[in-house]
């Protein structure tokens, strides 16, 4: 089944010997339920090489698309900053834009002497990142990682939770990790929930022939376009500027309602501006609450004003009073949970209008460890007669959707 063995990558924080934090696997079938169990087997087994890297020597930051604008929004939110940015690009956007005032450099314009001293973290999930850092360190640079594992060393001052390693498994986690492998509706999930689970634990990035890390229909896989209804009403948990929301308006038509919950104050600014630019017949059919959704309606902490990335945190600087699926009343035919990693207690608060309204549901599992086991046994125990699927959107452990479907909902 595995087409080559594994290939290292990467150097370890210090930088200081040969590379072997990082490593690829590739394989040529999707495991079935005893393949994906030995594999996982073998995964629990293997130490993690990789660590937090906090920088400390010149940092630059590879890839100028969202996710290195953010890599620079979060620096400025931290109180550091990046040297430059590199992208073979620079050309066509350097000075516009996002990237105005900012030095941003084509590779060849690096000097020399800077690819042998700078921390490079490169900011791109939209494709394997392994072959990424191999071939930058072709180019000369000497310390490459991922970016996240660099933001991860910032996380005592920012709530920023995508780069998190998981302990290693053993014992009831590894066990109840078994079951919910065995659970899923399709094979490829399983394939899905290995590469999420390689990366989290190892560090390692595995790759199964035939299956897409596709992030143009995230929320919107074939199975769920398939069992979407004329006239459903989508919850929009984690609404952000509306992108999620739009999608399922160009999906739905002219028949979709929608109820967004976005607590951001500067998000649902942004939300609203959004659904104000809209006709009236469909700004009519939306709705916007400036709720953080949860388990139970209470006062918590929250960080604002991170835009995509603000959440409910413990040291957050302010406050705010939580809602809940089940109180907010509503009969969905869509929920969809992208709450920075407080999925699995808004799922909570949303029981009986699951088993009430039976909807479509995706949660996003990347943001916190409940994404290795907890929140996919939450949903198998609780949605009853429910399909679970697993898909990941991006890299790096990043853009993992679990996608439930009642059987009543399925083409027949």
């Amino acid at each position: 089944m595995m087409k080559n063995a594994p290939s290292a990558f990467g150097r370890d924080a210090a930088g200081d010997r040969a590379a072997t934090a990082y490593a690829e696997r590739t394989f040529d079938s999707v495991p079935g339920r005893s393949e994906a169990r030995a594999l996982l087997d073998q995964l629990a087994g293997q130490p993690c090489l990789a660590a937090p890297v906090a920088p400390d020597a010149p940092l630059v930051i590879y890839g100028a698309g969202n996710f290195g604008r953010m890599a620079l929004d979060f620096l400025d939110g931290v109180g550091s900053e990046a040297l430059m940015v590199v992208d073979a690009r620079a050309d066509r956007i350097r000075g516009s834009g996002a990237w105005a005032g900012i030095d941003l450099r084509t590779p060849d314009e690096v000097p020399g002497e800077l690819k042998s001293d700078a921390l490079l973290a490169v900011s791109v999930v939209t494709s394997p990142v392994l072959p990424i850092l191999e071939d930058l360190r072709q180019q000369g640079w000497q310390r490459c990682v991922p970016f996240y594992d660099v933001a991860e060393s910032f996380r005592p001052a920012h709530p920023l939770s995508n780069g998190w390693f998981a302990d290693p498994l053993s014992g009831p986690d590894l066990e109840a990790a078994r079951t919910v492998l065995d659970a899923w509706n399709d094979d490829l999930s399983r394939a899905h929930h290995l590469m999420f689970l390689a990366w989290r634990l190892a560090r390692q990035e595995w790759r199964f022939d035939r299956v897409a890390v596709d992030n143009s229909n995230r929320f919107f896989i074939q199975e769920i376009r398939d069992a979407l209804k004329p006239g459903d009403l989508f919850i929009d948990g984690g609404a952000h500027h509306g992108s999620v929301s739009e999608a399922f308006l160009a999906v739905c038509g002219s028949h979709g309602r929608i109820v967004a919950f976005e607590p951001d104050e500067a998000n649902a600014d942004q939300f609203a501006a959004w659904c104000a630019s809209l006709p009236e017949t469909m700004r009519e059919r939306i709705a916007l609450r400036r709720v953080a959704l949860d388990a139970t309606p209470r006062e918590r902490q929250f960080h604002d004003g991170l835009g995509y990335m603000s959440q409910l945190a413990e040291h957050g600087p302010s406050r705010v009073v939580t809602g809940t699926i089940d109180t907010a009343d509503l009969a969905p035919g869509f929920v969809k949970l992208h709450l920075e990693g407080a999925e699995l207690d808004a799922l909570r608060g949303g029981l009986a209008t699951f088993a009430h309204s039976r909807p479509l549901v995706a949660v996003t599992v990347y943001h916190n460890a409940d994404g290795i086991w907890r929140t996919a046994e939450w949903m198998r125990e609780n949605l009853e007669g429910y399909s679970l699927l697993m898909r990941t959107h991006s890299w790096c452990g990043t853009g993992a959707v679990i996608y439930a479907i009642p059987d009543e909902r399925k083409p027949r």
